[in-house]
């Protein structure tokens, strides 16, 4: 039922209760002058008015307390359980949204987390493998001078042979030019290893 139908009940019953008390305040011209009266002002109609206003009173808070305030109760309970649902509703979403992004954050601080122990684990690997490489290399170098110094001993080694008898020719080459007479060739090579030897003792 509309807004229009529920007051029309009440429109018709002011309208009849006014009717009436204009057909039992008898002529609406007073008797002195012929001047019209206002009903409602006329002293005459006062009892009539009071039961009117008596009974549309008591018609209009029958149909307020039977049929408007109910229909209205009922909107205002339908629209407090709607809003009280829709308040459950929006903690429902507001508790699942905290959940979800407690769950991101988890999650966010889990990757971090993984992330820094594959970083150092490939710094500590990265490391371990420059270590590894660098002791190769350095055995690898110890092992190529080691090689190289031994060369170096042999090759001197073998240049000191070789001086040794260079010194011995060339002694015996002076000796024989000095003295016209060539010398015996022990002599001269026990001459030159005493050289040599000073030469080593000094």
């Amino acid at each position: 039922m509309t807004k229009t139908s529920m007051t029309l009940p009440w429109t018709r019953t002011i309208a009849l209760a006014g009717l009436m008390a204009g057909l039992s305040a008898g002529p609406l011209l007073a008797a002195e002058g012929g001047k019209p009266h206002f009903p409602p002002f006329d002293a005459t109609t006062f009892a009539s008015q009071l039961l009117w206003l008596v009974l549309s009173f008591g018609l209009l808070y029958y149909l307020m307390s039977k049929v408007a305030l109910p229909r209205i109760g009922r909107i205002l309970e339908e629209r407090h359980d709607r809003i009280a649902d829709d308040l459950e509703e929006a903690s429902k979403h507001r508790a699942e949204s905290e959940a979800a992004q407690q769950a991101y954050e988890k999650a966010l601080n889990e990757a971090r987390a993984k992330a820094n122990s594959i970083a150092a684990d490939t710094r500590n690997r990265l490391n371990a493998d420059a270590e590894a490489n660098r002791k190769s290399l350095e055995a690898d170098l110890s092992a190529k001078l080691s090689t190289a110094e031994a060369r170096i001993a042999a090759t001197k080694a073998e240049a000191m042979t070789h001086v040794r008898g260079i010194a011995v020719d060339a002694a015996h080459s002076i000796v024989s030019t000095l003295i016209g007479t060539a010398p015996a060739a022990p002599d001269v090579e026990k001459a030159v290893d005493g050289v040599l030897s000073k030469r080593d003792a000094a």
